[in-house]
């Protein structure tokens, strides 16, 4: 769905703001990069502002989302608007060249071009050097948008030629709020909101009937553990490992889970109103009565330990088993 200037707004207001007095001053520079983790809006704000430089009937600074330029902006057609995303795992040098060479061109349509390049991290380091020489002379009505996730990966000489423009996370808080406009259930909300930062995300997660399926058996396992552990591991075997399959769909099981443990310590220190799982509240209520605190920060921190080990391709099955019978001591 295409963002408009206000949606993205209520996101990224420092951003917004930036650009937007760029755009009344008139004095849009050379080349931006905008900086920040994933879901916090950046390539939907560079589209935006490719809109705003080429719209042909602009509402003052913001651009119409209707004409033909914001139209062919949008599916990538516009034939003085170019972008660059990794090819494999990097950007190479030969895509930097092509750019290189388009720009050597007189604008197709107008007098003005602009090259989007996404995940610039990636560069490898002759596309960097290259993409540097490019920054460095600038053409007349020529105009760079650089975006990444990792700006410490970047060369401090293709930083010091952009305009920085930082993208914040959002809070849990912000996030949640967000999703309940959209409609999504204040129970699902306030779990999707410490998953991600990312709106589109958290919205698709939403509708995923495998996620669907996956919180109720987090919580089936937690509630297996917590009144009949003996049988956690025929649990995992039998219900488990046949759903959270790929080493991603662990991380998303194992991030729910500790959620729940998290839940119970926050209840120990007297903090409700900070509770995830609202709909087991009471439940939950009873585990913390029922646990000391120690026991509850050891059963956080094996969930945690699990997660590096699935970082460090530990095989699933048996990390799973560990996990449970872990869970069980302390």
């Amino acid at each position: 769905m295409t963002k408009t200037w206000d949606d993205l707004e209520l996101i990224q207001p420092n951003a917004l703001k930036i650009i937007k007095n760029s755009l009344v001053k008139r004095r849009v520079a050379h080349a931006y990069l905008f900086e920040g983790s994933k879901g916090t809006g950046k390539r939907e704000t560079s589209l935006l502002f490719a809109k705003a430089l080429f719209c042909q009937q602009p509402n003052e600074y913001k651009p119409c989302n209707n004409c033909i330029n914001c139209r062919r902006i949008d599916s990538s057609n516009h034939p003085d608007v170019h972008f660059i995303e990794p090819s494999g795992l990097s950007i190479k040098k030969e895509q930097v060249q092509y750019l290189q060479a388009e720009f050597t061109k007189t604008g197709v349509e107008s007098n003005q071009k602009l090259y989007i390049v996404n995940h610039i991290d990636k560069m490898t380091t002759s596309a960097a050097n290259s993409l540097l020489k490019f920054l460095e002379e600038p053409g007349d009505n020529t105009y760079a948008i650089l975006l990444t996730e990792q700006i410490h990966k970047l060369l401090d000489t293709i930083i010091s030629r952009c305009q920085v423009i930082s993208f914040q996370a959002l809070t849990p808080e912000n996030l949640e709020q967000k999703l309940i406009e959209h409609h999504v259930p204040e129970s699902m909300a306030s779990i999707l909101s410490f998953l991600t930062n990312s709106i589109d995300e958290a919205l698709h997660l939403s509708e995923d009937e495998w996620f669907g399926l996956a919180r109720k058996l987090v919580i089936q396992l937690y509630e297996v553990l917590t009144t009949r552990p003996q049988q956690a591991l025929l649990f995992v075997h039998e219900q488990w490992m046949s759903h959270f399959v790929e080493k991603e769909q662990v991380q998303v099981g194992l991030n729910l889970l500790m959620l729940l443990y998290r839940d119970v310590l926050t209840l120990q220190i007297g903090q409700e109103s900070k509770v995830v799982y609202r709909h087991k509240l009471e439940e939950l209520k009873m585990q913390a009565l029922q646990m000391t605190q120690k026991k509850a920060i050891h059963q956080l921190e094996v969930v945690m330990k699990a997660k590096n080990k699935l970082n460090s391709n530990m095989n699933i099955q048996l990390l799973m088993e560990q996990l449970v019978l872990d869970l069980q001591e302390g």
